[in-house]
């Protein structure tokens, strides 16, 4: 989740319908992404994130060239893409995101706990005592810190980041908490799993202890599927996405992979 899933999982969150129907039987084949211009691990205009790899090739696949729509994933998102007709597609959104229309999904992902492993923890869920006393850095808003909230954990001890940056001070972007887990400003982290495989791999010579959030409250969950999203009505897009998620599944796993999300196993949507 990029700040668009962090966001739309917190709050539980591209050309008029007939144009891309018209613009998909035309000659000149268009996939118009909207994505977040500088959201790494997501996306950025310089193209590195997942999910431009991911929207590369679904437009590959379909015989598209591909454009963006460039918007950063806050609040007014799909009003301002999808809604204002400026794109086509959202590649990562919450499966159960009523707000648009949400192919199969695609893969899954969640929370994790995260920390050196040279500190010497052996932190295996948020009961774990030692909470209440270490520094504990979470997203603002987001399904750990109510978690942590449940079990009165909170306090100065708690550092909240927040999901809404200004681009000209990078040093508030996402991976902002990882970077201070480095530096030892604080000595845990839960966060998005992505965000947290993404820097794992990137800051090389960084021992981390990664565990998997585990939680049994429906009304604030911690794991999420991931769909692509479409405006509502746009079937037709829809089911040719899907026929790409379908044919490419194994190439999408191992973009993901080689960005170290954590992958967990896909469930039948409900309703299914």
């Amino acid at each position: 989740m990029s700040r668009k899933v962090l966001y739309l999982a917190a709050v539980l969150l591209f050309v008029p319908s007939a144009f891309v129907v018209g613009a998909w039987g035309g000659e000149a084949k268009k996939l118009r992404v909207c994505a977040d211009p500088n959201n790494l691990p997501f996306s950025n205009k310089q193209q590195e994130g997942f999910e431009n790899r991911i929207a590369e090739l679904t437009a590959k696949a379909l015989g598209a060239k591909l454009s963006y729509y460039w918007w950063p994933h806050q609040r007014g998102l799909v009003r301002n893409t999808l809604g204002a007709e400026r794109c086509d597609v959202l590649i990562g959104v919450p499966t159960e995101y009523g707000r648009v229309l949400a192919t199969t999904p695609y893969y899954r992902t969640g929370y994790v706990i995260a920390y050196l492993n040279t500190r010497g923890f052996q932190i295996e869920s948020l009961d774990d005592p030692l909470l209440r006393t270490l520094r504990v850095g979470v997203h603002r808003g987001t399904p750990p810190e109510e978690a942590l909230a449940k079990r009165d954990i909170l306090g100065d001890n708690v550092i909240k980041y927040s999901l809404f940056y200004d681009w000209d001070h990078p040093e508030e972007f996402l991976t902002k908490p990882m970077k201070d887990l480095i530096a030892g400003e604080i000595d845990v982290a839960v966060l998005w799993g992505p965000v947290v495989g993404y820097c794992v791999k990137k800051y090389t010579g960084c021992p981390m202890e990664t565990v998997p959030l585990q939680e049994d409250d429906p009304h604030n969950p911690v794991t999420f599927q991931i769909s692509m999203g479409v405006k509502k009505g746009n079937k037709a897009l829809k089911a040719q996405l899907e026929e790409v998620l379908s044919k490419k599944q194994a190439e999408i796993r191992q973009i993901l992979e080689e960005y170290g999300v954590p992958l967990l196993v896909v469930q039948a949507p409900s309703g299914a």
